[in-house]
């Protein structure tokens, strides 16, 4: 049987819709009027009894309001109608005026933690997330296919950055800041020439950033070895300088000497320069700059031992921290760090050991930074290593065509993810029906995907220049097309998935740790995987596969599939979904065989992928986490450490709350015991709510937070 929609497509019978509406309609009556499964199945069969080849979508609810009022279902049907009438009024109606006004009036909580980076009280930020608002309408009822639009709403996928859709801007990249150094860029109307220094190069690496961020709407990355050959530049001016002033007053190591000196005060305060101003420039969109830094120490980068110092520096800074507004010392947000560890620094005897000894101590305190393996990257990207974008994501392998790869100068068009509990959920257990459900569903998220694609083409040049004009990705002359980036593999566009584990768990009642749900959550990720192969094949579009696209999304399928389908234990239960592949944060697993099972889904992840592992007491474990360094550079490609990071909201301390010896949770600057008074976040989620407090009775004593 085929349904004709109210805009003329055809499309084919689906008795989940009825089901859903339904059930909708359920919850606005009592539990006495409401309608049973049993009820509901019994009109599903009504309608396919009929054995129309076609039927239009307004003659099927007729028929549901009959059969309600034929079952006695009186206020169940006038419920159903106003759902249908409410239903009309939103594809007819300007959605944004309720969101807008909760907005402004700080009441809007769904908007106002969607991004934990902004700051959704202050005018600049609600200036965007207002213009964000309207976007999403417009999406939602206009540029957006109504069968994509309406699998949004029903938790089938999520179309990600709707608030950006309207804009013919992308998701996240990869600077390409060499060029931009090198050759000069053009900011504002103004051109700045390359650099003749390191701080210098410093600043300009700052503003770039600052206008990269604020015309696009996902992370950016950039490579730190780029700066090397400008503190080289300064040694030399330096040398230069004090040669022809002391040559006759100083002998050659006393020069020198005064050139050491000369060069790490230009380090410090080039280094300091990039970690203030990123973290004191606001972008058009109200927040600081969304930017990683990449710190690889390239044995074919001519200035290594010039970016290894860039690297020790920016460990310290980070180490050191940023005094808040209050003179404390907190960890910055941004930029994220990220080390890439190799054979000549993975605590192995390597040359520059000492600086991942640093990076290791660094973590303990902030987090910060995130691990790379080379090694394992190499692996699983033809032979390269690169950065992830700001937003996690990772590239497809591209020869330009000179046939060498390139990376840095390339971007990622979009995000759509799949919610794959709720197919798990509507299998009931049965294989070849999940499957069959996927690959609708696939070709759902596909449809989604091209949406995002050709949104882009046709777009000039001129609508970013920073991007298109002066190097960020291209040199393009202004009014040209940007197609050329948009095909043939330069570009990527993103598949995302959610909850690996609760899928496996409804299917196979048992994890994907366990070797038979282990089985079927490969099976799974290689029907995915190969799905994103195809597309690339037919298209020329490079489609990742991409892990963790979300952590708000964990919760907002859960939240969908909990309406909709009830408590389900160890699934909508819970209140969130794990993140893709990550083994549930309840399992009774060690930090090196949960890195070790996570690191199989990640090389079919090629799009992105990155697992966690949490370890209490970091600041007093230095040893256990170089071990874990070491297991990261053999066994995974991309890692990073978790703990519980504490927050003082009496003085500001952020950072590890003590237990005391009567077992009361306490502040070691201000000395508050007020739990009210003091937050546990999680870097798994970056979760700001409410605090669930589970005390022990020894000084293993763990926070976590209500929800994990």
């Amino acid at each position: 049987m085929k349904i004709v929609k109210r805009d003329g497509r055809i499309v084919d019978y689906d008795a989940d819709k009825i089901r859903i509406a339904i059930h909708k309609a359920n919850n606005d009556v009592s539990e006495e009027d409401g309608a049973s499964d049993a009820q509901i199945n019994k009109i599903i069969k009504y309608i396919e009894s009929l054995k129309k080849k076609r039927l239009l979508v307004e003659d099927i609810q007729d028929i549901i309001e009959k059969k309600l009022v034929e079952l006695n279902k009186y206020e169940l049907s006038k419920a159903y109608m106003l759902y249908r009438y409410e239903r009309e009024l939103i594809r007819r109606a300007n959605t944004t005026d309720e969101s807008i006004l909760t907005l402004i009036k700080n009441s809007n909580k769904e908007v106002m933690e969607e991004n934990s980076n902004k700051n959704a009280l202050v005018a600049a930020t609600q200036r965007d997330l207002i213009a964000g608002e309207v976007s999403k309408d417009l999406t939602k009822r206009i540029l957006l296919p109504e069968k994509i639009s309406e699998a949004h709403e029903e938790g089938i996928l999520h179309f990600h950055d709707a608030d950006y859709f309207l804009q013919p801007i992308f998701n996240c990249c990869l600077i390409n800041i060499e060029d931009m150094l090198d050759n000069g860029t053009v900011m504002n109307g103004k051109l700045i020439e390359s650099p003749k220094g390191f701080q210098v190069a410093c600043t300009v690496l700052t503003q770039i950033i600052a206008a990269v961020a604020s015309s696009q709407y996902g992370g950016q990355s950039v490579n730190i070895k780029h700066l090397g050959k400008y503190l080289k530049k300064s040694e030399d001016k330096f040398r230069n300088v004090l040669n022809e002033k002391y040559k006759d007053k100083f002998t050659k190591k006393e020069i020198e000497e005064l050139v050491k000196d000369r060069l790490k005060e230009e380090l410090t305060a080039g280094v300091q320069t990039i970690q203030y101003q990123i973290n004191t420039l606001m972008t058009t969109n109200g927040q600081a700059p969304f930017v990683t830094i990449f710190m690889y120490l390239d044995e074919n980068d001519a200035y290594i031992d010039y970016t290894a110092m860039i690297i020790e520096e920016i460990l310290n800074q980070r180490y050191i921290g940023i005094k808040n507004e209050k003179g404390v010392y907190i960890t910055p947000a941004f930029p994220k760090l990220i080390y890439v560890l190799d054979e000549n620094n993975s605590l192995n005897g390597g040359k520059y050991d000492y600086i991942t000894k640093l990076a290791v101590k660094c973590s303990s305190k902030r987090l910060y930074p995130d691990y790379i393996s080379a090694k394992k990257m190499r692996e699983n990207y033809e032979g390269n290593v690169f950065s992830p974008m700001g937003c996690r994501s990772f590239l497809s392998p591209y020869k330009d065509e000179n046939g060498n790869y390139k990376f840095e100068g390339r971007f990622n068009q979009g995000v759509v993810s799949i919610n794959l509990p709720q197919i798990a959920i509507l299998a009931e257990g049965d294989e070849k029906k999940f499957f069959e459900l996927l690959d609708e569903r696939l070709d759902l998220c596909y449809e989604a995907l091209m949406c995002r694609h050709h949104a882009l083409l046709g777009t000039l040049s001129n609508v970013s220049p920073i991007h298109w004009q002066y190097g960020a990705i291209a040199r393009l002359q202004k009014n040209e097309p940007i197609d050329k980036y948009l095909k043939n593999g330069y570009s990527t566009i993103s598949l995302g998935y959610i909850g690996i584990y609760e899928m496996t768990k409804l299917m196979k009642g048992v994890s994907h740790t366990d070797p038979v749900g282990k089985e079927f959550a490969i099976k799974v990720m290689k029907t995915l995987r190969a799905r994103c192969d195809k597309w690339k094949k037919e298209t020329g579009i490079a489609f990742g596969l991409y892990g963790t696209p979300a952590e708000s999304l964990c919760y907002r399928f859960a939240r969908i599939d909990k309406e909709r389908f009830g408590n389900i234990k160890d699934v909508t239960d819970k209140g969130y979904y794990t993140n893709s592949y990550h083994v549930d944060v309840r399992e009774e697993i060690d930090a090196f065989k949960k890195l070790e099972f996570e690191s199989e889904f990640q090389n079919i992840s090629s799009g992105g992928a990155i697992s966690y592992v949490e370890i209490p007491n970091m600041q007093n474990n230095l040893e256990a986490l170089e071990d874990l360094v070491k297991f990261i550079y053999n066994n995974i490609q991309y890692a990073e450490f978790n703990t519980k990071s504490d927050y003082c909201h009496v003085c500001g301390y952020d950072g590890e709350i003590i237990i005391n010896d009567n077992l009361e949770w306490e502040c070691p600057n201000c000395h508050n015991k007020d739990k009210s008074k003091m937050n546990v976040t999680r870097r798994t989620c970056g979760y700001l709510g409410e605090n669930f407090w589970n005390v022990g009775k020894t000084k293993e004593i763990k926070a976590r937070v209500m929800h994990l």
